[in-house]
């Protein structure tokens, strides 16, 4: 008796497709709503002023893993397509899903400050 995942390829009734579905599903939705919460959090930090251990800390955590991110689940996905020219899509779904959505975070915030003034 085998046990599996329902969704592996090799499952009764599976799709050989769901990591395509999954790295799909990280690059238009997940990727963006992180990037942009953290351009808002990173740009608070940086105009709060308030500079402390724990909130450096944080905010340097936070760099490190959107970095990973970017790089594992964005721009290394697209790579291994086997399409001509993937090395330009990887850079663009690297733009369009992580630094694009980081800017309007910042973006946000600065807007928020700047109405509230």
């Amino acid at each position: 008796m085998s046990l599996s995942f329902p969704m592996s390829p090799d499952a009764p009734g599976g799709s050989s497709a769901w990591p395509e579905r999954f790295a799909t599903v990280v690059r238009l939705a997940l990727a963006p709503l992180i990037c942009c919460w953290s351009g808002l959090f990173t740009a608070d930090f940086v105009l709060s002023g308030y500079y402390t251990w724990p909130r450096t800390s944080r905010v340097f955590v936070l760099t490190i893993t959107l970095i990973i991110l970017a790089y594992e689940f964005v721009y290394r996905e697209q790579r291994s397509r086997d399409v001509p020219g993937s090395e330009v899509q990887a850079r663009k779904a690297v733009l369009y899903s992580c630094v694009i959505p980081y800017v309007v975070g910042v973006g946000l915030l600065l807007l928020l400050v700047a109405v509230r003034f």
